[in-house]
């Protein structure tokens, strides 16, 4: 003759708790993974703060707003420039551009504006590079329109495109500086005082 099997409160609720943690946690395992190609928010900030250091209050603030509007960087430049301009202006700047799969790489930029401009500054610079195909795409004219308005210190963001790569600056620097102007980045492998 069978037995009747007998559970206590205890065992039964123990149970209970095992079988609705078990889709829960099965859940968790199953999370989609982070891509790995492109850089978060974290890091950005993380690696922004150490380059810009004390000069950073608004740079989570302008990352956050960046990935929000263009998604997450697969490329970023850590640099300093320096502009001027009155109607016509030229900046010039220099540092790494810095990618998961080929590490970090020396580069310039420079190139000529015209606009409504006057004014001169210097920059710490954080570029985020959006839909980089390989490091060589890098090396091309983009094309934006930036505006300015600060003096004695500052902080702006703008995005320059071209075949379908998007490099959006994140400046904040000294000077005084005020307009919009129309220009376009010239990125090179060398240094050049050519700004064509």
């Amino acid at each position: 003759m069978m037995r009747p099997y007998t559970i206590s409160r205890r065992d039964a609720l123990r149970g209970l708790t095992g079988v609705a943690l078990t889709p829960a946690s099965a859940l968790a395992g199953q999370a989609a993974p982070q891509d790995r190609s492109v850089y978060s928010d974290n890091e950005l900030v993380d690696n922004g703060h150490r380059f810009f250091g004390s000069l950073s209050r608004g740079l989570a603030e302008a990352i956050q707003s960046a990935t929000k509007r263009w998604g997450h960087p697969n490329a970023y430049i850590l640099g300093q420039e320096a502009g001027g301009a009155f109607v016509g202006g030229l900046r010039y700047g220099e540092g790494a551009m810095h990618t998961r799969n080929a590490g970090s790489q020396r580069i310039y930029w420079q190139g000529p504006s015209l606009g409504f401009d006057a004014g001169a500054d210097g920059d710490r610079t954080m570029m985020l590079v959006y839909n980089l195909p390989a490091t060589d795409a890098i090396y091309e004219r983009f094309v934006g329109i930036d505006g300015s308005a600060y003096l004695v210190g500052g902080f702006g963001v703008t995005a320059l495109g071209a075949n379908g790569v998007t490099v959006v600056p994140i400046r904040t620097g000294v000077g005084a500086r005020l307009g919009v102007n129309l220009g376009y980045l010239k990125f090179t492998r060398d240094s050049t005082w050519n700004p064509f």
